[in-house]
């Protein structure tokens, strides 16, 4: 029997195509912003904003997709309002304009979330979900790794000539469009013909969930709250002396490491244990942040960010996978996407407090502090979630 089926290389594939376009963007968005007269501050809002978005209809299309019982539409729907979002930007200038077609990026992203992972893990035994989630999680760094690298060399050859990239990355976003198109519904899955799901019980899930279920996220969204933007990471490998080009190298090296550890350790997962990978994974994050308050060398940087690369690739498609293993199979969307909405608003906590920690102590304070609030999310992931990798009948 094979592991990996046509719709894991479908989706991801799709990811792949669809980070590729966002990563393009991402060197030159704040500065195309300013070139258009946005100041740090309505960067700030719009981004806040978008995430919002993003973290607030993660919940309720989740839990949509259940109530319907399809996975499909949510999944192509979604991924073509985020590819639609990259050329809006460059047509008009406009404040509100530049707003809606953010939101329309991160609401895209919104829709498809729940819908998507749990395609995924019906593709998946509890035996083969690590696996699935880290080939899943790979392509799309592997994506975020390709990305900005096709940004360098287009801004080496036309230094600040920004609105054509725009363009050019909704090219990426029509494959994942079209790839869309091919993915279908298990049969049996359209059985749920309930009715739309009320936008006032968007996180309700949360309170219907199993006790294992409400356990295992509170410890993930625990750890969530410390767990800043890496642009504080970007930040402080600039305050260690890197050049503007080391820098942007050392987040691509980053992606690079995350998109080739995540399927092997989705194997090594899957043989040894989700908990066991994924507390390992948070070991490393508390290494990273204990070693970026002394950081002061481009080799030191680096070995962090190879570190932090490993990290990622242990949690963050584990995390899911283990979610996916503790719920029943037909509230999947629900359960993965009120995690991923409460995760985005805890993601927004994070950054800011940082941001607050950074301004009244310093950099090495707000690592510290990070680094050491993950032991305790650790020691409670060990303790409070014993037993927990059995799937929910």
């Amino acid at each position: 029997m094979r592991t990996i089926s046509r719709t894991v290389w479908i989706l991801s594939l799709i990811s792949l195509f669809t980070d590729m376009a966002s990563e393009m963007l991402y060197p030159v968005m704040p500065i195309y912003l300013k070139s258009i007269g946005f100041g740090v501050l309505l960067i700030g809002v719009l981004e806040g904003v978008a995430e919002a978005a993003a973290g607030l209809s993660k919940g309720y299309f989740g839990m949509q997709s259940d109530v319907m019982g399809r996975r499909a539409p949510f999944v192509q729907f979604g991924y073509a309002l985020s590819a639609l979002s990259k050329p809006m930007m460059a047509l008009f200038v406009a404040p509100l304009w530049i707003f809606f077609a953010r939101t329309i990026d991160r609401l895209g992203k919104g829709i498809r979330t729940g819908a998507r992972d749990a395609m995924l893990s019906d593709e998946a035994t509890p035996s083969t979900k690590g696996r699935l989630f880290g080939l899943h999680r790979s392509m799309d760094t592997l994506g975020a790794v390709i990305g900005p690298v096709l940004a360098l060399l287009y801004l080496w050859a036309r230094p600040g000539d920004y609105v054509p990239l725009f363009f050019i990355a909704f090219g990426p976003g029509v494959l994942a469009i079209v790839l869309s198109f091919l993915l279908k519904d298990k049969s049996g899955t359209r059985s749920n013909t309930g009715r739309p799901v009320p936008f006032s019980a968007t996180f309700s899930y949360w309170k219907r969930g199993t006790p294992t279920y409400r356990r295992l996220t509170a410890g993930l969204l625990l750890f969530a709250l410390f767990n800043s933007s890496d642009v504080f990471l970007l930040l402080q490998a600039k305050n260690a002396g890197l050049s503007d080009t080391a820098t942007i190298g050392v987040y691509i090296f980053y992606n690079l490491v995350y998109a080739l550890a995540a399927y092997p350790l989705g194997v090594l997962a899957d043989r040894i244990g989700l908990k066991r990978v994924l507390l390992s994974g948070l070991a490393l994050f508390a290494v990273v942040y204990f070693g970026m308050a002394n950081v002061n060398s481009l080799w030191a940087m680096a070995t962090l960010f190879f570190l932090y690369g490993v990290y990622a690739a242990a949690t963050e498609g584990i995390g899911k996978a283990w979610i996916s293993n503790v719920v029943p199979r037909s509230e999947t969307a629900s359960a993965i996407g009120t995690y991923a909405g409460f995760n985005s608003i805890c993601a927004l906590v994070a950054s800011s407090f940082a941001g607050l920690l950074w301004f009244a102590f310093g950099p090495e304070v707000t690592f510290v502090v990070t680094a050491c609030s993950t032991v305790v999310v650790m020691v409670y992931l060990a303790f409070a979630t014993s037993n927990t990798e059995q799937p929910a009948q």
